[in-house]
């Protein structure tokens, strides 16, 4: 499913925003189907004085024009301000604060409207299956394990913004940096319930291999990989971290030992984990390594769990403008103003990851209590895209067969 959201320039009343559903793809997951979880070219508008033939006169009466009857005092005419709409499409999760997009309009002249297109997996099959003749102007939210489907795909123009901070080139594509810019990133990992631990004197686990171990049996729940980004984000840091020919029998052992599987990251998180603020049973599951603030209990001081850094991949989410978008020029706005401090820095608040650009101050409780992995688990880009349907394939008869 794809959402509109069209967001006008403010007037004096504020920002008009309407919200209008179209049906694009009918069936969109990661192997075609997706979790729960068009603009006009912009117009010169410049202003022009006209000048009467026969001149203006100033306050002396004499006049002040030139031969050909122009007015040689006048101020020379502004800048032309751009106009038009630009479209931005983005996965489920997009959200900034209503004041950052009133101000691109403001400064930029474009109305900005925002297609939401399902989770990263379905919104990468609607921009593959429109390469070309794309619905959108500009996308946000590409990342790493779809980035190579899309460049290959000769979904996305060259651009290279000026405004890229020195911070985010060790985020950048191996391949394919000049087609997608790096917006932010954040590590999927395995998080723990440590009041559940620590209630029932049992040692956590720290790492994937643990747990295998018998004590935490029917402890795990993890969203499943072809319904889930952050799903698809642990079954590759499984795959990285025992290997393309062993992460099979790792995951038979994880089911054997009572790992529970769930469509999507909201159920996983929010109903069966212990701390996540529902009623569940199960004190680890699979989240991010920006989640423990969320557990600091009212009036506390500490989160009630903890993110496994050693069990993490790292997720690059990437901004590019379309090939045959209507309005390159206001797709390369919108690429430039996502690495603005301002938009930088709403980040970490608005959508819970972290900002490529390490200058902007991170929210006082992520600094304490939302560490990054130092060394998280790496899969190659271009391996994923060669094997990302084969290794779907293979983890759904395991885990969901």
């Amino acid at each position: 499913m794809t959402r509109t959201r069209t967001i006008h320039r403010p007037a004096a009343t504020g920002i008009a925003v309407a919200a209008t559903t179209a049906l694009v793809l009918s069936s969109c997951t990661l192997l075609g189907e997706g979790e729960d979880d068009t603009g006009s070219p912009p117009t010169s508008a410049g202003t022009e004085d006209d000048a009467g033939s026969d001149g203006t006169e100033d306050d002396s009466g004499d006049s002040t024009d030139d031969a050909d009857g122009s007015d040689a005092s006048a101020e020379p005419d502004p800048e032309p301000v751009e106009t038009g709409t630009v479209v931005l499409a983005a996965h489920d999760s997009f959200t900034l604060p209503d004041e950052l997009l009133a101000q691109f309009e403001a400064d930029t002249g474009y109305d900005l409207e925002v297609q939401l297109s399902g989770d990263a997996g379905a919104m990468a099959n609607q921009l593959v299956l429109t390469a070309g003749n794309p619905t959108a102007d500009v996308v946000f939210g590409v990342d790493n394990t779809f980035a190579s489907r899309v460049i290959a795909e000769e979904a996305l123009a060259a651009y290279t913004s000026e405004e890229l901070p020195e911070s985010a080139e060790e985020h950048a594509l191996p391949d394919g940096s000049a087609y997608l810019t790096p917006i932010d990133y954040g590590d999927v990992c395995v998080n723990i319930d440590t009041y559940w631990f620590a209630n029932q004197g049992i040692t956590p686990p720290e790492t994937l291999a643990d747990l295998l171990e018998p004590e935490y049996e029917d402890l795990f729940v993890t969203p499943g990989a072809s319904t889930s980004s952050p799903g698809m984000a642990f079954l590759l840091a499984t795959v990285g971290e025992f290997g393309p020919d062993q992460w099979q029998g790792y995951w038979e052992d994880l089911m054997d030992n009572g790992a529970k599987v769930t469509s999507g990251w909201t159920d996983a998180y929010t109903v069966d984990f212990t701390a996540g603020g529902g009623e569940g049973d199960r004190p680890i599951v699979l989240s991010y390594a920006s989640s423990p603030p969320a557990t600091i209990p009212e009036g506390g001081f500490e989160p009630t769990s903890r993110a496994l850094l050693d069990t993490c991949f790292r997720q690059v989410e990437y901004a590019g403008v379309l090939e045959g978008a209507a309005n390159p020029q206001g797709a390369e706005a919108v690429v430039d103003w996502l690495l603005s401090p301002e938009v930088q820095a709403a980040i970490p608040d608005a959508m819970y990851v972290y900002p490529v650009d390490d200058e902007v101050a991170l929210p006082e409780l992520w600094s304490q209590w939302a560490q990054v992995a130092e060394s998280p688990i790496v899969v190659h880009p271009q391996q994923i895209e060669a094997e990302r349907e084969t290794w779907l394939r293979e983890w759904a008869d395991i885990a969901t067969g």
